[in-house]
């Protein structure tokens, strides 16, 4: 016997002359309908992130670990684009930048915060400022964090005498932290740049990846006594007659 629910050419012309009932129509799914199951979805999802790990099946457990997986990721996403963004706005300088003393409040002790200032103070035709304008040109632009600055001593200082020239002035948030100040204090026409690199790397101004001291080690005349046990080392003795 034929099925009278089924979509036949027969069927629809027996429906028509009413020998058989009408198909009975399919149910309409509503909005409701829809909230409904997307309501229980999550209630059955709330549910299975609930449940104890004792609990859990293998496939489970997969589940739970790629879930976890995917929130750690996106938590360290996260954080390393605020660390970068944060970078991006500290590494903007780059380039050693010339001011007069109408520009040092504004340039050196209203820096920002966190940034390190680096002020040369110089005279032309000293030759170790020159070499230092030629170094912190070149750290500039290795470090932009840092802001370079430079300046003619007079300009800023105008009592500066020349025997303090080379001077370096560190600042940071509007503190003075470290002054340079004399030939001394960079070891003369003898310095390099990895020296001075070293020495704002000590100081804090940058973050140098020397590892160490560049400058060549000191050793004074008690610790080399002490080293060779007060004797006299092999060059003098085959001095001696």
């Amino acid at each position: 016997m034929q099925d009278p629910n089924e979509d036949t050419e027969w069927n629809d012309a027996l429906r028509r002359h009413g020998i058989i009932p009408e198909k009975p129509k399919e149910a309409e799914i509503t909005e409701e309908d829809i909230m409904k199951i997307l309501d229980e979805t999550i209630k059955e999802r709330d549910a299975k992130d609930n449940k104890p790990l004792e609990e859990m099946g293998l496939d489970e457990l997969l589940e739970k670990e790629d879930d976890e997986d995917e929130r750690v990721l996106a938590e360290y996403r996260r954080k390393r684009m605020e660390e970068m963004k944060a970078e991006a706005r500290l590494a903007h300088f780059g380039d050693v930048r010339e001011i007069s003393a109408i520009d040092y409040v504004q340039q050196v002790n209203e820096a920002g915060p966190g940034v390190w200032v680096v002020l040369h103070l110089y005279k032309p035709g000293i030759p170790l400022c020159s070499l230092i304008n030629q170094y912190v040109t070149q750290l500039a632009v290795k470090f932009p964090k840092t802001k370079f600055l430079k300046s003619v001593s007079t300009t800023c200082v105008p009592n500066l005498p020349d025997k303090h020239l080379p001077t370096v002035f560190i600042y940071c948030e509007g503190q003075m932290r470290r002054q340079l100040v004399g030939p001394l204090e960079f070891g003369g026409m003898g310095l390099t740049q990895d020296a001075l690199e070293w020495i704002l790397h000590e100081i804090g101004a940058l973050v140098s990846a020397l590892g160490e001291d560049p400058r060549p080690r000191i050793v004074d005349v008690m610790e080399k006594g002490l080293f060779y046990g007060g004797k006299k080392d092999d060059s003098d003795s085959e001095n001696d007659w």
